[in-house]
């Protein structure tokens, strides 16, 4: 039974995956085939001033880090969507849940790795958030991007919670062994 529904969640991390690539790609497209070449229309206001999209090719990792190091960008994208893959394969008990967000964050970096494949080692960026009325202007991203780092987020909350669950439950466990050797 344990295997069907490791087999299920993987199929829904992979599907998951599939899924956040294909959006990241298809709006990655439309930003090229209507902003091209970066620059040269104007911002496109989604949220008023708050989110807008703003063309830019990015040389670098997430959030422009690394810039102009296309190689180790991606050894070092491969081998954290290898290494993720392998431990969400690995992961045979839990919730689905778990394995969803390992696909999200899967299909984030390959999104991003077929970006760097097709444009010549640079990621298109779009998304930009603002806030004018403190001047802050946050690293501007895509939708790949988006879905890593929430997903990232997401887990290590899981985690947590999922820790303390975990911790709370073997406690009533041991708090019911305890009463079922003093009734006896």
């Amino acid at each position: 039974m344990v295997a069907k529904h490791a087999r299920l969640h993987d199929v829904c991390a992979l599907l998951a995956a599939l899924i956040v690539i294909g959006l990241d790609q298809w709006t990655k497209a439309l930003v090229v085939e209507n902003l091209s070449p970066p620059g040269s229309k104007p911002d496109i206001s989604l949220l008023g001033p708050y989110l807008v999209v703003q063309y830019i090719q990015n040389n670098g990792a997430a959030f422009s880090l690394f810039a102009n190091s296309t190689l180790l960008i991606i050894l070092i994208s491969a081998a954290i969507a290898v290494v993720v893959y392998m431990y969400a394969r690995m992961i045979n008990t839990g919730p689905a849940i778990y394995k969803i967000i390992l696909g999200l964050i899967v299909g984030g970096a390959v999104g991003n790795l077929v970006d760097r494949a097709r444009h010549s080692g640079y990621v298109v960026d779009f998304l930009a958030f603002r806030i004018p009325q403190i001047n802050y202007r946050f690293a501007i991203f895509n939708v790949a991007d988006a879905f890593i780092s929430v997903s990232v987020i997401l887990l290590f909350f899981l985690v947590l919670l999922g820790g303390w669950r975990q911790n709370e439950g073997e406690q009533k466990t041991a708090e019911q062994q305890q009463t079922e050797v003093v009734k006896k």
